[in-house]
């Protein structure tokens, strides 16, 4: 029989490690915001806006990285601002996690590739604006984001404003459906589209009682389902962009994206800045403002949770 393999390096900052000791609520956050996000220092300022959040909503933030072959939980005011004003720290999902880690490079890390490393670091929320999903066009093109399979394989709960307008949203909610992770709205019936309110979408449910959406995320993984529950909340009504505008700006943006031969990964970057420009940078405002919403409701929920399994403050 070969010998196990060594246990990948999870790094804790002395914060998060004791917070985990004493069971205290602790929220994932992804580091890709920081470098893939808003130009220096905006992208720092912000960083340290939604960290904010999550301590406002009762928790301990944990924003992940990867760095000298070792996954980070937490990052240090130096760690955010190396990240933040550094150029060409890659963007590492869940697919390429093993290479970076194992050639002891750097990372920010998406959606998946957090859900990931906050599994491994014992941390059971993870907030994020807004999730991938079903690319308009996936008939034909296979496109759907990584961020989907992993839900249906990290014990995570993801709390976020739903999924990005540009994407096909019933398709990935049929996803979501078949793949058997719980989808529950909470401060809205639909699910949101990111900087959108609504997606046009109903929620399979809704739910605006923390202590009870503890319970179901709790109830859930007692009853042996390995993966996520994702629970959605919308953005506020003075952030939030009007969905048919947005749609609007999507469907010429997709138009001129044919024109240019724009497609595959490069694709979701384009559209995001041509909606961008079309509503006069709102879109772009939107979503920092989501990026702090969902953090502190993440804060929150992570709090109840704490509070249902007895070891919470």
């Amino acid at each position: 029989m070969s010998p196990a393999a060594p246990p990948i390096p999870v790094v804790h900052t002395e914060e998060v490690r004791e917070a985990l000791h004493e069971g205290r609520p602790v929220v994932a956050l992804e580091s890709n915001v920081i470098t893939h996000g808003l130009a220096y220092p905006d992208n720092a300022e912000t960083a340290h806006k939604v960290e904010a959040a999550v301590r406002k909503g009762g928790s301990v933030p944990a924003t992940i990285c990867l760095d000298g072959g070792a996954i980070r939980v937490g990052m240090t005011d130096s760690d955010i601002e190396r990240f933040a004003s550094e150029p060409g720290i890659p963007k590492v999902s869940s697919r390429d996690l093993p290479v970076v880690l194992a050639r002891g490079g750097r990372g920010a890390t998406t959606v998946a590739s957090s859900l990931v490393a906050a599994e491994l670091a014992g941390i059971p929320f993870f907030a994020s604006a807004g999730l991938g999903g079903v690319h308009r066009g996936a008939q034909t093109t296979m496109d759907v984001s990584s961020d989907l399979i992993q839900l249906t394989r990290s014990k995570v709960a993801v709390v976020c404003a739903g999924a990005k307008m540009i994407l096909d949203l019933k398709l990935t909610m049929e996803y979501l459906e078949t793949q058997c992770v719980p989808v529950i709205s909470t401060g809205s019936d639909d699910f949101p589209a990111f900087y959108c309110a609504s997606s046009g979408v109903r929620s399979p449910h809704r739910v605006d009682d923390d202590d009870l959406l503890a319970r179901i995320v709790a109830t859930h993984w007692a009853a042996g389902h390995p993966g996520s529950v994702v629970i959605t909340t919308p953005p506020r009504p003075e952030d939030a962009v009007d969905s048919a505008e947005a749609e609007q700006a999507i469907t010429e943006a997709l138009a001129q994206a044919e024109q240019d031969g724009v497609s595959g990964q490069g694709l979701t970057k384009y559209l995001m800045h041509a909606v961008d420009r079309a509503t006069g940078g709102r879109t772009a405002q939107a979503n920092m403002a989501v990026l702090i919403s969902t953090a502190e409701t993440g804060g929150r929920l992570a709090a109840a949770y704490a509070r249902h399994l007895g070891t919470g403050s």
